[in-house]
């Protein structure tokens, strides 16, 4: 019997999922298959870290389960969400003869999953895909909401397709073998759920922080109220064209920091977000729309889970404010050239303001750069 600790459900009529958290469901992952999608086949893309790590695990799932599977393992980093290594799991999707009716599993972090999800969008014109994220980051953000893509020399994740899942097994045993700082990178998304529009959480957050990183039962609970957040808005604005972008708090600084330091190490996506946000707040605090006071408190929060707060703790020397402004430029929000930013009046009190005035970003940039 799986150990399923939260059901989160995405209503999403005809295209409805579940999203299951527990402990070593990859160890029940062939039986649920079975028992949800009879009679298919399945594809595993994953990446050479996962591989090693959680792969035969799912294998000997399958396997127990009787279900016919092939992998494609991929390298492991930022850099994978490419057009040469979509083109490599595509291909092989369609080597391994799977049919439009099988299934794409997606195991691994964000990174895989995005892609994995790209690639089975654009197969035989569309497959189906489960997603098993194996990272805090995918399990509580990117598995849930069907957007999926990868990246170009212009800017991150700009280009994809929106493209939901069937199911997501967030098995949480995975989490135990991430390092410190990767854990670390995920959970600036837990953080950012509570900053968008749920005072209470991230008050929350302040008291079980100590647990969910030691991995008591808050843990699974901080990732089921996640994903029962993102569902809510996806919900209500699957493609992004409104409400949904508020779940980008602090990604239009931290992509262009991701992008000035090559989507490489030097930065995970998590820290990226972690420096974004405080930013966010800096700037909103800057115009006069937030009290400056709630930065300090996001910034101790954020230190306290061992993750960067300023510019100056990006690893390296960054890039000219030109050509950060330059990237944020490139930012999927931007309407006719207008920048888009997510901006907040306080904890919990994120907005969407459209026309920010470019001058005053740099001005800020500037500022802080030091």
């Amino acid at each position: 019997m799986a150990n399923i600790a939260h059901t989160v459900h995405v209503g999403l009529g005809d295209r409805a999922y579940d999203i299951l958290i527990g402990d070593r469901l990859l160890d029940d992952a062939g039986a649920l298959l079975a028992e949800r999608f009879p009679g298919r086949r399945y594809g595993i893309i994953t990446d050479d870290n996962v591989a090693k790590a959680q792969l035969p695990r799912l294998l000997a799932s399958l396997d127990a389960a009787g279900l016919q599977h092939s992998e494609i393992v991929l390298p492991a980093g930022e850099s994978t969400k490419s057009w040469d290594l979509l083109g490599q799991a595509v291909e092989g999707i369609l080597a391994a003869r799977l049919e439009r009716g099988d299934l794409i599993i997606a195991l691994g972090g964000g990174v895989i999953g995005d892609l994995a999800g790209f690639a089975s969008a654009i197969a035989r014109r569309g497959m189906g895909f489960v997603q098993m994220p194996t990272s805090l980051l995918a399990q509580v953000d990117s598995s849930v909401g069907g957007k999926t893509g990868i990246n170009s020399p212009h800017g991150k994740n700009l280009i994809g397709a929106f493209h939901q899942p069937k199911l997501v097994l967030a098995d949480l045993s995975t989490l135990d073998t991430l390092s410190p700082r990767q854990f670390a990178s995920g959970y600036a998304e837990v953080v950012k759920y509570g900053l968008i529009d749920d005072e209470a959480f991230f008050f929350w957050l302040e008291e079980n922080q100590a647990e969910i990183f030691a991995g008591g039962p808050a843990r699974g609970e901080a990732i089921a109220r996640c994903c029962a957040h993102k569902a809510r808005v996806v919900l209500e604005d699957e493609t992004e064209l409104g409400v949904r972008a508020l779940l980008n708090l602090g990604h239009t600084f931290g992509h262009a920091l991701e992008k000035d330091t090559g989507y490489s190490d030097r930065l995970l996506h998590g820290e990226g977000v972690a420096v974004g946000m405080v930013l966010a707040h800096g700037f909103s605090a800057r115009q006069g729309l937030a009290p400056s006071q709630d930065t300090g408190r996001i910034v101790a929060h954020l230190k306290k889970a061992g993750l960067p707060t300023t510019l100056a703790e990006v690893p390296g020397t960054l890039g000219s404010t030109e050509a950060l402004m330059a990237a944020i430029a490139q930012d999927k929000k931007v309407s006719r050239g207008a920048l888009t930013f997510i901006l907040t009046r306080g904890i919990g009190r994120a907005f969407i303001e459209k026309n920010v005035d470019p001058k005053a970003v740099s001005s800020f940039l500037d500022d802080m750069r030091g």
